[in-house]
């Protein structure tokens, strides 16, 4: 009788439902493990294609920029895993997924205010590199600046004028600006 009693508190539809609650959050965090690290590998291939390390190398920026960025991606796609199962489970807070949409939100801003000068003259550093716009040693006028290029990174064009000073110019400014390439 004592035992009819303990299990009248728990119905057994109840403990069928929390077990495949439980199955279904434990497939939801081996299936979004594995996505989390097949999509970084996958976005740090991409990020290798553009061979961003080696130019960044070649510049004397020795930052591993293509392994820094997909493990960001893995870690941020390990915590919405995690909140997804949690949310199976019926663990999960409408506070909790406040929580990560403010701090996603946060982290966005931060990147794009972190980074709004810097990818648009990445971008521009790469394709002045792939299209030969300019190269070293040519002589141009770039807005109000003429001289020699002198040395271009994957963020500024040095460009050393008559009276020997050294013009630092945004790659992006190169793109939007009409570039003098004069004879040599």
């Amino acid at each position: 009788m004592a035992l009819d009693g303990i299990l009248g508190l728990v119905k057994p539809e109840d403990v069928s439902e929390m077990m495949l609650r439980l199955v279904a959050a434990i497939a939801v965090l081996i299936f979004g493990i594995l996505g989390s690290i097949i999509v970084s590998k996958l976005f740090k291939k991409l990020l290798h294609s553009f061979e961003i390390d080696a130019v960044l190398k070649e510049q004397g920026i020795k930052i591993p920029v293509e392994e820094f960025t997909s493990n960001i991606l893995k870690y941020l796609l390990y915590f919405a895993t995690i909140i997804w199962a949690l949310n199976v489970l019926g663990m999960a807070t409408t506070i909790l997924q406040i929580l990560l949409i403010v701090v996603l939100v946060i982290m966005i801003i931060f990147i794009i205010l972190a980074f709004k000068d810097f990818i648009p003259n990445i971008t521009a550093g790469f394709f002045i590199h792939s299209k030969g716009v300019i190269k070293e040693g040519d002589k141009v006028t770039i807005g109000a600046v003429s001289g020699t290029v002198v040395s271009i990174d994957t963020i500024e064009t040095k460009i050393k004028t008559k009276e020997k000073d050294i013009v630092l110019v945004p790659n992006a400014l190169i793109l939007k600006t009409a570039v003098v390439k004069k004879k040599r």
